[in-house]
């Protein structure tokens, strides 16, 4: 059976989200402003891997929600 993360767990998955929301908003910044198409188009193919990272993340934070205990543990 699967437990509940632990706080360490869910801060490191908080930090990790907030490094990918960063990590999105340079590749972003580069997509907009990059000098050449192959430097914005890596960066756009890099945006959406980081996309993809930081949904996986909040999918790991939205499933704990749903097997986390209601009412402080004894």
């Amino acid at each position: 059976m699967i437990q509940p993360m632990t706080g360490k767990e869910l801060e490191y998955i908080a930090d990790s989200m907030s490094n990918e929301d960063l990590l999105m908003k340079q590749c972003a910044a580069v997509v907009a402003t990059g000098t050449t198409p192959a430097l914005r188009n890596l960066c756009s193919q890099m945006l959406q891997t980081h996309q993809q990272h930081f949904d996986s993340l909040m999918h790991a934070i939205s499933h704990h929600q749903q097997m986390a205990p209601t009412q402080p543990q004894q």
